[in-house]
């Protein structure tokens, strides 16, 4: 996900984090909405070794482009129900009539080119297993170091490994996969650790040290 502004009162701003009411620094975007609280204290930024989780994750990502985060994440129970769990062998097999049966699912975003972009994934997916697969691709971009952001400013939307990662997908057939939506998707999968350094998540990973 890209960090989104959000407003917040009645809480002390040190070093670019706010401190909760249990006393733990997050960044502001993750401060106030319990559901992106909860999704930065126990998911963001947690590896994400699985296929189907990947695939997952690329999807929402591609979902969320001009829209907000906490959209797709509210929208995610609908999102999974749609698309079979992102299970990608039988995305892989949706048809015409499943675009339009998506279409007319209120539950989820509504974007004809994003949901054919799911299946195009889904059956480069599987494709992508006759080449040691979709998470040794991925993860074959993870760089040798990763930000040490003290505040939100200081954390970059793109980088040189996400470029190559968007272009070497794009090459492999996938689609709505620029740097920007690739750079999100490494930090939300743990390749890049851009938790800021005074924030109780940095180093949760196992990926990066503290």
């Amino acid at each position: 996900m890209s960090t989104e502004p959000f407003t917040t009162t009645g809480a002390t701003a040190t070093g670019g984090t706010v401190i909760g009411d249990d006393g733990l620094a997050r960044p502001v975007w993750a401060s106030s909405d319990p559901l992106l609280r909860d999704y930065y204290d126990t998911e963001w930024g947690l590896p994400v070794r699985d296929e189907q989780g990947l695939y997952e994750r690329i999807s929402l990502e591609a979902f969320q482009t001009g829209l907000s985060w906490a959209t797709i994440l509210r929208k995610r129970p609908a999102f999974r129900a749609a698309f079979a769990e992102f299970h990608p062998d039988t995305v892989a097999e949706f048809t015409d009539s499943d675009v339009e049966r998506l279409m007319q699912d209120a539950g989820i975003v509504r974007n004809r080119l994003k949901i054919q972009a799911a299946i195009t994934n889904a059956r480069a997916t599987v494709e992508l297993r006759n080449d040691g697969g979709l998470v040794n691709f991925v993860w074959g971009f993870q760089p040798e170091s990763t930000p040490e952001p003290t505040a939100l400013h200081h954390i970059p939307t793109t980088s040189p490994e996400s470029v190559a990662l968007s272009k070497a997908l794009r090459k492999r057939g996938f689609a709505f996969v620029g740097p920007t939506t690739m750079f999100a998707l490494m930090e939300a999968i743990g390749m890049v650790d851009t938790h800021l350094m005074d924030s109780h998540r940095r180093g949760s990973s196992g990926v990066w040290p503290r």
